[in-house]
């Protein structure tokens, strides 16, 4: 997790370079989910998966994701508050650019030492139900109709359709104009790549961008047997890389990405009930 965090500061540069990042739709997709699990929008207040999500954006590259984890951490209630953990993420998103961050400091405590907590909060935050229906009940009118689009062309394509809203959710938080910096586009953030080998010649269109992604999960999942999770991993990693490690890739973000859609799809929660 050291290592990951300092490559993540590698990522976004010095601290000059920092006012022009831009987050990725994954990263502005975990921010906004983690917004409204801090706050209840759509969705019951649950500080516990807001940190989960807005570590998940930092570990991406997101100072801001590092600060808000700092900012739950300092006023959130016991037994979540940790002053001195809330400390080291606030520093870190300090040394990533983050202008506001030394303000939330209290250098009245001591830091912690920041080790595997992102994964632990994720870990924790999984025990619990993601209600979707709330969170998209929470979202623009546009987005609501998107939704409902993912859910018809899902059933069409035999596809489960808590599947298909959660990655959508996880790719870019339904945004049809959304791009990577790997040039995935889309609300499913589809590379040109999978667009060709699906047929996908108007990607920021809806309808196409999803139902080129619903034709490559169909395919996955008859590739990979129904499996909920390989199927997600080689969505976010190719289903080369999973065949190459008979699983879930390695990779801390994918593993973060896997644990997310299995998460918002409530697939997470089943399989522990």
């Amino acid at each position: 997790m050291a290592l990951f965090l300092i490559m993540a500061i590698a990522r976004t540069g010095a601290v000059a370079q920092a006012e022009s990042y831009v987050e990725a739709p994954r990263v502005t997709a975990a921010l906004q989910q983690g917004h409204a699990a801090e706050f209840g929008i759509g969705i019951r207040r649950n500080p516990l998966l807001a940190v989960a999500l807005y570590c998940e954006a930092g570990t991406m590259g997101s100072p801001e994701g590092f600060f808000r984890v700092g900012r739950v951490l300092a006023s959130a209630p016991r037994p979540l508050r940790n002053p001195a953990m809330a400390n080291a993420y606030l520093a870190l998103a300090a040394r990533l650019g983050h202008h506001q961050a030394l303000r939330l400091y209290d250098s009245r405590v001591a830091s912690a030492i920041i080790g595997d907590e992102c994964g632990v909060y994720g870990s924790s935050a999984d025990g619990s139900r993601f209600d979707l229906d709330g969170y998209l009940a929470g979202q623009s009118p546009a987005k609501q109709r998107l939704a409902l689009l993912i859910r018809n062309a899902a059933r069409q394509y035999q596809v489960d359709p808590r599947l298909a809203l959660a990655i959508a959710i996880a790719e870019s938080n339904l945004d049809p104009a959304a791009v990577s910096p790997r040039n995935a586009q889309g609300v499913m953030q589809l590379i040109p790549a999978t667009q060709e080998r699906f047929g996908v010649t108007r990607p920021f269109d809806p309808e196409h961008n999803v139902r080129g992604a619903l034709a490559y999960l169909r395919w996955l999942d008859k590739r990979f047997a129904g499996n909920w999770r390989l199927i997600v991993a080689a969505y976010n990693a190719g289903e080369g890389a999973v065949d190459r490690y008979s699983g879930v890739p390695p990779f801390a973000e994918t593993q973060q990405y896997v644990r997310r859609v299995l998460h918002f799809s409530g697939f997470a929660a089943k399989e522990r009930g």
